[in-house]
C-alpha cells in the first residue's frame, strides 16, 4: 500500500518515513529532491514538488492508501514580520489546497488523509486544561490552525476518512525544538523564558510517529486528536529537569520584554505563552504512550 508524505524531509517526516517504509510504499514529496534523497535515503521514493500544485504527484496520490500532509514553513525559524507570517501562512494553506484538489481529481481516492495542525490552535490559555473539545484561541497561530483544519470537512465530504493531528512540542535527537532548547545549557546559560509558569505541552518523537501510524491504521478513528504527552509541565519545570540531567545550572531567565525585543510577536505566541493540552481522545482509544513524563523522555534523548 502506498503512503504519500508531504513535508517528508522535516523532523517528523524523516522519522515517519523510517517507521513506515518496511510496511508501505512511501512516496516523499520535497521541494528539493537531491536534499531529500540525502535525508530520507532509500526509505522512500522522492518526488520533487513545489508545495502548491498537483501535477508532479497526482499519479502517486491516485489510488494511494494514505496522504499525510506535514508540509509547511517552520513557525519558529525566525523573527516574525509581515513577510515571514505570509510565508508561514501560504506554505500551509497552499499545501492543504493541493491535497484537497488531488483528492477531488483522483479516480480512486485515498482511504485516509492525515492533516498536521498544532496546539497553537488553542491560543494562550494559562492554566486551563485543554482537550479536543476546547474552543479555538486567538492570535496568528490559532487562526492559521483553524484555516488549515477547515479543509478536513471538505475532505470528509469526498468520502475520505480524515484525521487532524494537533501536535505539541516534539522532543527528539538531532533536530526539532530540543536542539534549540538544549544549546544554552551546553554553555552553562540555561534557564527559562519569561515567568516560567507557561505550560509546555510536549511529546517524544517516537510517540509522535507511533501515534500517527496508530491513527493511520485504525479505520474507525477520525477527527481531531491532540498529539501531546499525558503529563505537560511548566517551562520552569522543564528547564530545571533538563539542567539536572545535563548537570548544568538552570538559573538564568530571559525577561519577557527582552524576548519580545528579540523575537517580536513570535515571543508572545510561542515563547512566553503556553497551553496545558491533554491527549484525551488518544488515551480513550487505548493508545499506549512510551514516554509519559518529561524526565523519562529527556533521559532517553540525552543518553
Amino acid at each position: 500500500m502506498r503512503v504519500v508524505i508531504t513535508g517528508a524531509t522535516g523532523f517528523i517526516g524523516r522519522a515517519l518515513c523510517k517507521a513506515l517504509h518496511k510496511d508501505y510504499e512511501v512516496i516523499a514529496l520535497s521541494r528539493d529532491a537531491s536534499r531529500a534523497a540525502k535525508s530520507v535515503g532509500d526509505r522512500a521514493k522522492i518526488i520533487e514538488w513545489d508545495g502548491r500544485t498537483t501535477g508532479s504527484w497526482f499519479k502517486q496520490a491516485n489510488g494511494a492508501f494514505a496522504i499525510i500532509n506535514l508540509a509547511g514553513e517552520n513557525v519558529a525559524s525566525g523573527r516574525w514580520n509581515e513577510s515571514k507570517k505570509a510565508g508561514i501562512l501560504h506554505s500551509r494553506l497552499d499545501s492543504s489546497r493541493a491535497v484537497l484538489e488531488v483528492i477531488k481529481q483522483a479516480d480512486k481516492k485515498p482511504t485516509v488523509v492525515i492533516l498536521a495542525s498544532a496546539i497553537g490552535y488553542y491560543g494562550s490559555r494559562q492554566n486551563e486544561k485543554l482537550d479536543e473539545t476546547s474552543t479555538p484561541g486567538k492570535g496568528f497561530l490559532a487562526n492559521l490552525c483553524q484555516r488549515v483544519e477547515n479543509s478536513a470537512e471538505a475532505i470528509e465530504g469526498l468520502g475520505v476518512r480524515c484525521v487532524v493531528i494537533r501536535t505539541g512540542v516534539v522532543l527528539g535527537r538531532d533536530g526539532g525544538a530540543f536542539a534549540k532548547l538544549v544549546k544554552p545549557f551546553r554553555f552553562y546559560l540555561g534557564g527559562h523564558l519569561g515567568s516560567g509558569r507557561q505550560w509546555f505541552s510536549w511529546i517524544h518523537l517516537e510517540d509522535e510517529v507511533k501515534a500517527i501510524k496508530f491513527l493511520l491504521e485504525n479505520e474507525h478513528l477520525k477527527g481531531v486528536f491532540n498529539l501531546t504527552a499525558p503529563q505537560p509541565v511548566t517551562m520552569k519545570e522543564f528547564c530545571k529537569i533538563l539542567g539536572k540531567i545535563l548537570h548544568r545550572p538552570s538559573l538564568l531567565n530571559v525577561p519577557g520584554f527582552a524576548a519580545r525585543l528579540a523575537f517580536g510577536e513570535m515571543a508572545n505566541e510561542i515563547l512566553l505563552s503556553g497551553q496545558k493540552v491533554l491527549p484525551k481522545r488518544l488515551l480513550n482509544t487505548g493508545f499506549d504512550f512510551q514516554y509519559t513524563n518529561v524526565e523519562q523522555a529527556l533521559n532517553d534523548i540525552t543518553r
